[in-house]
């Protein structure tokens, strides 16, 4: 839209104003403080003025020598106006040690079209701003009626007259609270404005959908924000099942179901570019969706650098995938059915000292044939993509992937390059989640809820207090 603002460009700084709204008050109150403590210690400035008339002497009294002398007035005004301000001049109505000063607070003009010459004299105290003023102009006519005199015993051809003498000025010119105060409301806000949009600008993690399917080039199949009372029961089922976030998880199902029209698929890692980026609840609870849709699910936690669905189930995880896979436990015995009778987890077991070699072993495949046989939905908890490579060797071999990144964290820069390595190992992408969104920056409130992948070692205790949920773009 030419000549003027276009609605989406609008739509865009009143997004960026309400999301960051304290800052820009804080910035104001910032702006108006610093206005009042600059007045408060601005000393007062008055300024007092006087007019002075340049006129040349006619001694014939004839129309030409008359002529004369107003051209020679003419020019004389601006020569005037520049020696007004001399030091000369100065020296005669102050101190030798204040002459410098005086000087800077001398301003003169000469009004246009006339030979009037106005000199104004600032100063803090208004009397003495007066009294300067008026000395001034006697001592500049006094001056110019000696120094244009050809001869002493002759008359001067131009003479400087003070038509109007300053007055004790009533107010000062400067400060001007109002006037500071507004002008610092403003500087404010431009500052503010400009600091925003250069940060948003500069900012390259992902806050909002259309950046991350622009960014992966897959669908977004939901969006996860975060809600206060969700950390006391991260999972779906506990305690309330009829929730906003399970009614999100319900949405991602229904989404995952249109993925594979001709061929749906029966495995599915869930993995994410870094850590603490909230796969492993969305795991969980997308699991539980499916289980209640009648669906036989199996979760494997194959995460087997920080396995975390034990401790949100609740559930022993001391054996499981990896000792399946090195021989030292069968499949029966390490599947544990959890909550709804159609749910089955697999944990992770001991962490060995080769994740990346079991995960991509013969026995490795032949296992997830077997569980795909077995089951409607594997869901796999992989770690996250860009640190290690565990998750694109699973992702070579399940049926699809389901990318999580999260709002304000995740760089787009980040999911081209998971996107570069899924699409390296010909990895099915069946589409993104944008976690832990703000629920004003969402738009879908009530709809979407997350937390983290927690790096440190008390993150156990806090995935109990944690959750995200998913809601359908």
């Amino acid at each position: 839209m030419k000549g003027g603002v276009e609605p989406v460009d609008l739509l865009y700084y009143v997004r960026l104003a309400r999301r960051n709204w304290l800052l820009i008050l804080l910035a104001l109150v910032l702006s108006v403080v610093t206005a009042v403590v600059v007045t408060a210690n601005t000393p007062p400035k008055y300024v007092a003025t006087i007019s002075m008339l340049v006129t040349g002497h006619d001694k014939e009294g004839s129309p030409s020598t008359a002529y004369q002398a107003g051209m020679l007035s003419e020019q004389r005004v601006q020569s005037y106006a520049t020696l007004l301000s001399s030091r000369r001049v100065v020296s005669q109505i102050t101190g030798p040690e204040s002459i410098g000063s005086v000087q800077s607070n001398i301003s003169t003009e000469v009004v246009p079209g006339t030979v009037l010459i106005r000199a104004s004299v600032s100063d803090s105290d208004a009397a003495r701003a007066a009294s300067l003023a008026n000395a001034l102009g006697a001592r500049f006519s006094a001056l110019i009626d000696k120094i244009e005199r050809p001869t002493p015993n002759s008359g001067p051809p131009i003479k400087v007259t003070m038509v109007d003498q300053a007055e004790v000025p009533q107010a000062p010119v400067s400060p001007r609270p109002v006037v500071n105060i507004l002008l610092s409301v403003l500087i404010g806000l431009l500052v503010a404005a400009a600091s925003l949009v250069l940060r948003d600008r500069l900012d390259t993690t992902i806050k909002s959908p259309h950046e991350l399917q622009r960014n992966s080039n897959s669908s977004t199949l939901g969006i996860i924000g975060y809600e206060r009372a969700a950390r006391r029961h991260p999972l779906i089922l506990r305690p309330h099942g009829r929730s906003s976030r399970a009614e999100a998880f319900r949405s991602l199902r229904t989404n995952l179901q249109f993925i594979g029209i001709d061929k749906q698929p029966k495995s599915l890692v869930i993995t994410s570019c870094l850590p603490n980026e909230g796969k492993s609840s969305t795991c969980s609870n997308l699991a539980i969706t499916l289980a209640q849709a009648g669906w036989q699910v199996l979760l494997v936690d194959a995460d087997l650098r920080r396995p975390r669905l034990p401790d949100y189930f609740g559930i022993e995880g001391a054996v499981g995938l990896t000792d399946v896979l090195i021989g030292k436990a069968r499949l029966a015995e390490v599947i544990q059915t959890w909550g709804e009778p159609r749910l089955s987890v697999l944990p992770s077991g001991q962490i060995p000292p080769n994740p990346s070699e079991l995960l991509g072993s013969r026995m490795m495949h032949q296992l997830l044939d077997q569980l795909t046989d077995k089951y409607d939905m594997v869901i796999i908890d992989a770690p996250p993509l860009l640190p290690v490579t565990d998750a694109a060797t699973l992702a070579a071999v399940c049926d699809g992937v389901l990318l999580v990144a999260r709002y304000g964290k995740t760089r787009q820069e980040h999911v081209q390059r998971a996107m570069e390595q899924l699409t390296s190992v010909k990895a099915r992408i069946v589409g993104t989640v944008l976690n832990f969104v703000p629920a004003k920056a969402s738009g879908y409130d009530g709809y979407g809820y997350g937390y983290g992948y927690y790096e440190s070692e008390s993150a156990k205790e806090e995935a109990k207090d944690t959750v995200m949920t998913t809601t359908a773009v």
